[in-house]
């Protein structure tokens, strides 16, 4: 039988977290595995526990470690010790992450950025359970002004109006739009319904000198473009 530990000795996961900590510094994210990353985020919210079980019911529950930063509230609020600490923690880090990504597009010419773009609306849109219609308006130099959600809506459907989308950007000033939608079922495959919608808003755009340089359908599959599909 193992010698019974000094009264005073640091319980086991001290000694864990430090480990995990160094591995991150030395070989970053990839040296750790998804719950080794939530272990480290999740002791922020506690400090003196150990985070390990929360982070692996977490990731038994969504997957993986963008899923879990992405669920909402309340379906984090349905695994075992996932207190408001806690889900405040996980959506601090998904705001943040938003953030930086956002960051490498705004106020620069997107087509000459579309992967940077493409990361920002993946970080933005790709693990979202409802679907959601981003409009991304461009000026006469492609230069991003302006980033809003303009519907969110259920599992499969955002209910989207072009005279809408056309009268917003004329009250920015834009010249251009890239539109962007989600799939929660994670195909990004543009379905009939996307197909239409978006040649109602260019024919609603064109005559008034708005032009629509792309339909982005992101996915956690991957991403669809209507221009290069030839749809656009």
């Amino acid at each position: 039988m193992a010698p019974d530990k000094p009264v005073d000795a640091a319980p086991d996961y001290i000694g864990h977290r430090k480990r995990l900590r160094q591995r991150l510094l030395t070989g970053g994210a990839k040296a750790l595995a998804d719950y080794e990353i939530l272990e480290l985020v999740l002791y922020g919210a506690n400090p003196r526990g150990d985070t390990k079980p929360l982070a692996k019911r977490l990731i038994k529950r969504f997957g993986g470690f963008a899923e879990v930063i992405s669920a909402t509230p309340e379906a984090l609020s349905e695994v075992e010790g996932a207190g408001e600490v806690a889900i405040g923690t996980l959506k601090t880090v998904e705001a943040a992450a938003i953030l930086l990504a956002r960051e490498t597009v705004l106020d620069r010419p997107v087509l000459s950025s579309w992967q940077a773009l493409l990361d920002y609306c993946r970080a933005a849109m790709a693990h979202s359970q409802v679907e959601q219609f981003r409009l991304l308006f461009l000026d006469r130099k492609n230069v991003l002004i302006a980033d809003e959600v303009q519907q969110t809506g259920t599992v499969d459907h955002a209910p989207v109006y072009p005279r809408e989308v056309v009268k917003r950007a004329l009250d920015l000033g834009a010249s251009a739009l890239i539109l962007v939608h989600n799939h929660p079922s994670g195909d990004p495959t543009p379905s009939r319904a996307d197909i239409e919608m978006t040649n109602e808003i260019k024919n609603a755009a064109l005559p008034l000198g708005v032009v629509i340089h792309d339909h982005l359908v992101i996915g956690r599959q991957g991403h669809a473009s209507f221009r290069s599909l030839g749809l656009l």
